[in-house]
């Protein structure tokens, strides 16, 4: 298992912190009812959407995008039953620098650097230290177009980064995620596996 050094973990968890409390003492509305801050799959007349929580540094979350949203996608969203709606998740600080990333790209190329990201995680994300992630991530989104310059005004861009935490605090208050991926079906937690066959049963009983 990847090692995050300790100092940027407690770093990330203390910011998460003070977001929150803005949220909490200014009563924001809840972003995930403002679906612009997330990455949109499908028709917004869908009678099914599912909302994946995911970390980027999250292998199992690497498997689901890789082997089991291609499924969910073919079946359901391509015939405009089911759409998928994208949420950062991030549980460490090199999850959270690379959904800074993704979300500083433009719309068009957005799922295309989701996937990106997922196929070439054991690449990106296998550093010693913050650091080693940072350039191996540099690397990767080089060829998607992010160049130095644009790297490092991401990842220091406080909008996005209060959207992605902001996003992360409310998925937790409201549906209690404690795991990645988590998947929300009809905004119900899907319970048990998160496989096709389970996510496949709960679809066929709303549409």
């Amino acid at each position: 298992m990847r090692k995050i050094n300790l100092d940027f973990k407690l770093s990330f968890f203390t910011k998460i912190f003070f977001v929150y409390l803005i949220i909490f003492f200014e009563s924001y509305a809840e972003n995930t009812k403002n679906q612009d801050n997330f990455i949109v799959l499908g028709a917004d007349e869908a009678p099914v959407k599912i909302k994946i929580f995911s970390s980027l540094t999250c292998p199992h979350c690497a498997d689901f995008h890789i082997n089991v949203l291609p499924e969910i996608k073919k079946k359901y969203v391509d015939s405009g039953k089911v759409q998928l709606v994208f949420i950062d998740f991030p549980l460490d600080q090199a999850a959270f620098n690379a959904s800074k990333l993704l979300h500083c790209s433009g719309r068009e190329k957005q799922i295309v650097f989701l996937d990106t990201l997922y196929d070439n995680q054991n690449l990106w994300a296998s550093g010693s230290d913050i650091n080693e992630i940072n350039n191996n991530l540099k690397q990767i989104v080089k060829n998607l177009g992010t160049n130095s310059i644009k790297f490092d005004k991401c990842l220091n861009d406080e909008i996005i980064s209060d959207k992605i935490l902001n996003g992360r605090i409310d998925g937790q208050k409201k549906y209690s995620i404690n795991s990645t991926p988590t998947i929300i079906i009809n905004d119900k937690k899907l319970e048990g596996s998160v496989n096709f066959k389970n996510i496949k049963k709960r679809i066929e009983k709303l549409i």
